[in-house]
């Protein structure tokens, strides 16, 4: 499907869901209806609190299955095939719940989505927990992927949505941050009872935030945004409101080529592939990989560390010059770590792969990490921003999946240098990307950003 299409699929969505009664014209002594006020301050930190949990337990639901699935595996007797299965049962599950989430949050409101997503974290991991064999850890895995995707579209949406303009960023970033404190927290969790094999308590302390966001979403204010909906459609989209065919506006087009190239790059410069095979990395260039999980632990550090980092940069240095620097450190780093893994192993070559992949997960982690899901929930006009959002989540969570089943193999054959070389090429085309379409959305309110993203 072209971009245009898929601008025409969400851009009716920017016209009126339905009829509205006539209003009588305001006399003199009428006052038009008041409109629903953002939550104030300290109900905005509760409010981001309880949401940004959702960021956590992405993270958590991700990371956990590395160290749980070394001994699942065992319990299950699994094979190889059955292994990758587990795996990429949440990432299927996620790019489903990304794709189906925004039209519910279009139709029935922000607040009650992150119910249902919290809801639905609770019910996958105890259904992990409980879970009696192959099959039924799929379905739990299955069941927390459709949970992790509807977050990762709705939680940085809704965050963006309540946030004044000067802390959109901070805000939608704190998500991110968590995310990455989720992923940390998955490792060291999975070190604390890899002496026991106990992988049923590794799933189980999940339970502890999900049901802390499940009680705290029933209490929080409903998105601003969404119930100060525009009464009539944006320019350009009038027709499609009646049911006949029209173009879709300017500003969604230009959204959706952004918010789908950055979601693509974000995956294809190869992130999850330092993340998820960290020790066989290192392994190849000469380091001992016996300590796997400290090696996560490790990376996982570094990842929070750089993703803190970001957060007040992210309203004062502005979003294009944290995707600029971010994109040039990852593909200088790539390259220089397939150049590292091509010599033969040893202390030389394992020392730079090792410090070129912490540059490279510190560069991905205080930009385009946290940007991509900030401009995702920036950048589309107001009834189209949760399927945009979607749609970006959607792309993302694919290329994520492509990308983690075919690292291992592409490296077998041709070499996993090419491959650096190859998420390098991405990194430096996003940068060129960058540079010529992404507009720069620090300090602007909504309208001000649909003003950039039309006029050019």
């Amino acid at each position: 499907m072209k971009l245009q299409d898929y601008a025409r699929a969400i851009g009716p969505s920017l016209a009126p869901r339905s009829p509205t009664p006539a209003v009588r014209p305001p006399s003199q002594t009428s006052h038009p209806p008041r409109r629903p006020e953002a939550p104030r301050p300290p109900r905005l930190g509760a409010a981001t609190a309880v949401v940004a949990l959702g960021g956590l337990l992405f993270g958590f639901d991700t990371g956990v299955i590395s160290g749980a699935l070394l001994f699942l595996k065992e319990d299950f007797a699994l094979t190889s095939f059955q292994e990758g299965t587990v795996i990429s049962a949440l990432l299927l599950g996620a790019a489903v719940g990304a794709l189906l989430s925004g039209r519910p949050a279009d139709r029935f409101g922000r607040k009650r989505v992150l119910i249902a997503v919290a809801a639905t974290f609770t019910l996958g991991l105890a259904a992990a927990v409980t879970a009696r064999d192959f099959a039924s850890m799929v379905a739990a895995r299955t069941i927390l992927g459709l949970a992790v995707g509807s977050a990762s579209t709705v939680v940085p949406l809704y965050l963006a949505e309540i946030a004044p303009p000067r802390l959109r960023g901070r805000l939608v970033t704190a998500n991110q941050v968590l995310l990455t404190v989720g992923i940390l927290v998955s490792y060291l969790v999975n070190l604390a009872f890899a002496g026991s094999a106990d992988w049923r308590a590794m799933f189980a302390v999940g339970l502890i935030p999900s049901v802390a966001m499940l009680l705290g979403t029933l209490f929080i204010p409903e998105s601003p945004e969404w119930l100060r909906r525009p009464p009539a459609a944006v320019p350009g989209t009038a027709t499609a409101a009646a049911g006949t065919k029209a173009p879709a506006h300017p500003a969604v087009r230009r959204a959706l080529l952004i918010g789908l190239t950055l979601a693509a790059v974000q995956q294809f410069g190869g992130i999850n592939s330092v993340i998820y095979y960290a020790p066989s990395i290192m392994a190849r260039a000469g380091l001992p990989a016996t300590h796997s999980i400290q090696y996560a632990v490790f990376i996982g550090v570094v990842n929070v560390v750089m993703t803190v980092a970001a957060v007040p940069l992210i309203d004062r240095a502005g979003r294009r010059p944290l995707l600029l620097w971010s994109l040039a450190g990852m593909a200088v780093s790539l390259v220089t770590l397939g150049a590292a893994m091509g010599v033969p192993p040893g202390p030389v070559a394992h020392v730079i792969a090792l410090i070129c992949m912490i540059t490279y997960v510190g560069s991905f982690a205080i930009g385009l990490g946290p940007v991509f899901w900030i401009l995702a929930a920036e950048l589309f006009p107001p009834g189209a921003r949760a399927r945009g959002g979607a749609l970006c989540a959607l792309v993302n969570w694919a290329a994520n999946l492509v990308v983690g089943q075919l690292f291992l193999p592409v490296a077998d054959a041709v070499g996993v240098s090419w491959v650096f070389w190859a998420f390098a090429a991405v990194s430096a085309g996003g940068l060129v990307f960058v540079l010529r379409q992404v507009p720069e959305t620090k300090n602007r309110s909504f309208a001000e950003v649909q003003g950039a993203l039309t006029a050019r």
